[in-house]
């Protein structure tokens, strides 16, 4: 499969129909006031409904968050950038992914849209459920904010341009060699550990606009 080359300006559009469309943008106030509730719902209902106490609740939101970061590494890696010769597969790749890689600073396609977003949410929250029976509902919570922080920093790198903090700068720089050096590393978006553990960090040579 050939390389994406990135727009660095423009707006993507994914379906010729207007419907369609719609339903593929997002925006940070849109998912953040969806899952606010949410979350806030599953922690109330794990100690008022279920009777789990403050520092189970919060431990287990603790361990999501943790959980969250590797498999923000494995879905970006494995799923978001599946390359195979296959014609559904591509059009797979480019919808899921793909498209943000050639318009990286559209700010409608940086948040997965929100039906997909809550699809992919409750199957997670089904397994969670099924592994961990009542601990699966804090989990849920904090694996969901995990999402949420990851999905925000990630919004940021591309629409903020100047990071105010020198570790910042390398998060940020970490990710942009993803986009235009490195495709085949630097998974990590909110932090590069979990590319450091699978040996996927990239070469830091070159000037990278950030």
């Amino acid at each position: 499969m050939e390389p994406i080359r990135p727009k660095v300006h423009g707006k993507a559009r994914l379906f010729q129909n207007p419907i369609l469309e719609l339903l593929t943008l997002s925006s940070p106030y849109v998912i953040w006031g969806m899952y606010i509730p949410i979350t806030t719902g599953l922690l109330y209902y794990s100690i008022a409904g279920l009777g789990l106490s403050l520092p189970v609740v919060g431990g287990m939101f603790v361990a999501a968050l943790f959980t969250w970061t590797l498999a923000e590494y494995l879905l970006h890696r494995f799923v978001f950038h599946w390359v195979d010769e296959r014609p559904w597969v591509k059009r797979f790749h480019y919808l899921v992914h793909g498209v943000h890689h050639e318009y990286p600073s559209d700010p409608h396609h940086l948040f997965m849209p929100p039906l997909p977003s809550l699809i992919i949410a409750s199957a997670f929250g089904g397994l969670f459920y099924l592994l961990m029976g009542r601990y699966g509902v804090p989990f849920l919570a904090g694996f969901i904010v995990g999402y949420l922080l990851y999905s925000s920093t990630h919004y940021l790198m591309h629409r903020v341009k100047n990071p105010p903090t020198r570790l910042l700068k390398r998060l940020w720089r970490h990710h942009h060699l993803h986009h235009f050096k490195s495709p085949d590393r630097a998974f990590g978006v909110s932090s590069p550990f979990w590319d450091w553990v699978f040996g996927t960090l990239p070469e830091e040579k070159g000037k990278v606009s950030l």
